[in-house]
């Protein structure tokens, strides 16, 4: 198959994109900026805001499928950035898929979606998306999620078949490279800044980045098949390996030579101070991410692990890397 992938520089975009590549698809990548290693790989590398209908265009024309992983991720910032990136760049896709005759489209999302504040221990895709966000990512996300699985069963232009859909929600997604949790995690310890949230107990699931990116790739074979069970549906993702917050955060402190954290601040005050850093960002006009948020306090002092049941029946997909197996790997790529 020729396969576009939206994102493709990004961190679990790049993944998806070696992952499509190994097994012998044809690549295509939509992303902002440049990234030399796609052309060693003999990438099709097309550079391009996901939000530009030309530009989008221009990248699904003659394309099989699209994984659709370009998003604005983060904590903070404008309303309108996220949702550019993540709402309209989702439309965008779907329109280009409709309008040119590509069947199949495998949506990233997010967890964040249904997290309505507290915890959530095995839960399922049964859970309602949540009522209210607190931050622009979530409230994009759950937009985009939504515009991606209402346009399953739609007809192609042309008449010749109908658009398939599917959304994926990896759950905190980490391994080499990662810009992302582990990255902050390891700069705010060697800057003094990590504190755990009501002691670090709250349980959580991870996905290490190559489970991730074979999710993407087992969704998009089943998106294939005729009347696939996942089409318009949409499926957590994660290690299946629940852990303290403190454990995990231990182990990738460890794997980069440093400390275990052993601050904690209780969670009404976290919380607390995180309503007091929005407002002061917002009254600045601010537009960086602020160092703490309501959403990143809930997220740190409340469980969250999903049940994968659907997942490995519809998908056909299990994930193979759990916690330690991903720092053993942290561990051979940091060369610790």
């Amino acid at each position: 198959m020729r396969v576009l992938v939206t994102g493709g520089g990004g961190f679990l975009g790049s993944a998806v994109v070696r992952a499509l590549a190994a097994r012998g698809d044809a690549v295509r990548v939509l992303a902002r900026g440049s990234y030399p290693w796609l052309a060693r790989l003999g990438v099709d590398a097309r550079r391009g805001d996901v939000a530009d209908p030309a530009a989008v265009r221009d990248a699904v024309a003659g394309c099989d499928a699209v994984l659709h992983v370009a998003a604005k991720a983060g904590m903070g910032g404008r309303q309108a950035d996220y949702h550019r990136a993540n709402v309209t760049g989702t439309l965008r896709v779907v329109q280009a898929c409709v309008a040119l005759g590509v069947p199949r489209l495998v949506h990233t999302s997010t967890p964040s979606v249904v997290h309505a504040g507290g915890s959530i221990r095995g839960g399922n895709e049964s859970l309602p998306y949540a009522r209210r966000y607190e931050t622009p990512y979530p409230r994009t996300k759950a937009a985009a999620e939504r515009l991606a699985l209402a346009a399953d069963r739609t007809p192609l232009r042309g008449g010749d078949g109908v658009l398939r859909t599917v959304a994926l929600r990896p759950h905190l997604v980490w391994g080499p490279g990662d810009t992302q949790l582990t990255a902050r995690i390891v700069d705010r310890a060697r800057r003094g800044r990590l504190w755990l949230v009501g002691g670090g107990g709250a349980v959580v699931d991870t996905t290490y980045v190559e489970d991730a990116a074979a999710a993407h790739l087992a969704a998009l074979d089943r998106l294939g098949e005729d009347d696939p069970a996942c089409g318009g549906r949409a499926y957590f993702v994660s290690a299946g390996d629940p852990r303290p917050v403190a454990d995990v955060v231990g182990r990738i402190l460890d794997a980069h030579g440093l400390p275990p954290v052993r601050r904690s601040v209780p969670y009404p005050l976290a919380y607390g101070a995180g309503a007091a850093v929005e407002g002061v960002w917002s009254l600045l006009g601010r537009a960086d991410e602020p160092p703490l948020t309501r959403f990143l306090a809930t997220q740190l002092a409340t469980d969250h692990w999903f049940d994968l049941t659907a997942a490995r029946r519809d998908l056909r997909w299990s994930p193979q890397v759990g916690v330690e197996e991903g720092v053993r790997r942290l561990r051979a790529a940091l060369g610790t």
